[in-house]
């Protein structure tokens, strides 16, 4: 495996004009193969299976970013005209929050509700905590600062289209995680990786994924901190020690490492008595 920071680090030795092309940089590659193989490692595949779950963790990872961000844009429309829909079922991040915006977009939609009609709605969406309809319809019905009907009109149609969008998302996600399981639960090292502190459906196989098959590709920890990003950069020379953010790593193995670790702190007797030190220490300045 070669960085392209390698391969630009390289090229100098081959001549100091900047010049470059991909002829140039094909024989750059060759003659950096021929006088430091033995800085470089051989890449094996990973075994179809651990691919697929790779491919399925990035777009699990890429509609939760799409997910905030409908999600933000929403939650700032409904609340310049409609900051009821946002407390009715306690936010958005539920089906029946986002089907209840778009089948009643507006206060004066809502407002014309019956407390039997709420409840049929929710029925249809087969909602899983019938004895907290009241407490909701209650939420909706309580007074809400008004918007003016020109604010309304402005913004009623973004929202319904939103919560589509949002909805959309949500479906794709719970899909795509029921998929990633399904995967997950073929692969041979699927118990090594779920018995982990603090993984869940998701973390297990993301790990997995990251790790790949070929256990001498991360050969030691410290390799596995340098690809996730979760180690510093110390750059010293002389009396000089700076101490730098890591920024070359696989950014999607530094999200799913964080997580990881925020996670294993309940379930970790050591990762939690780490997290308490490292605490102390940066309140102490030590």
């Amino acid at each position: 495996m070669i960085p392209p920071s390698q391969v630009n680090g390289t090229r100098s030795r081959y001549g100091q004009s900047g010049a470059r092309s991909d002829p140039g940089d094909a024989f750059v590659l060759a003659d950096m193969l021929r006088t430091d193989r033995g800085r470089l490692q051989v890449w094996h595949p990973d075994h179809v299976l651990t691919r697929q779950l790779r491919s399925r963790v990035s777009w699990i990872m890429h509609l939760t970013r799409q997910v905030v961000r409908l999600s933000n844009r929403l939650r700032a429309v409904l609340w310049r005209y409609y900051p009821a829909a946002l407390a009715v079922f306690g936010g958005l991040d539920s089906q029946i929050a986002l089907e209840f915006v778009r089948l009643y977009p507006t206060p004066q939609a809502a407002a014309d509700l019956t407390l039997a009609e709420f409840k049929a709605f929710a029925q249809r969406q087969r909602y899983t905590h019938p004895r907290e309809l009241p407490k909701c319809f209650a939420r909706l019905q309580a007074p809400q600062p008004e918007a003016d009907l020109d604010t309304v009109l402005v913004f009623k149609d973004e929202a319904v289209e939103l919560a589509t969008l949002l909805l959309r998302g949500v479906c794709a996600k719970q899909a795509a995680l029921r998929d990633l399981q399904h995967l997950f639960r073929q692969h041979p090292d699927a118990p090594l990786f779920a018995s982990l502190p603090g993984v869940g459906e998701f973390l297990a196989p993301a790990l997995l994924a990251k790790f790949g098959d070929d256990r001498q590709r991360l050969a030691s920890a410290a390799s596995v901190q340098a690809l996730a990003g979760t180690c510093p950069v110390t750059d010293r020379s002389g009396k000089r020690r700076v101490i730098r953010f890591r920024k070359a790593c696989d950014r999607e193995f530094r999200a799913i490492a964080q997580m990881w670790a925020k996670a294993s702190l309940s379930e970790s007797a050591w990762a939690s008595a780490y997290w308490q030190q490292a605490g102390l220490c940066h309140v102490d300045g030590s």
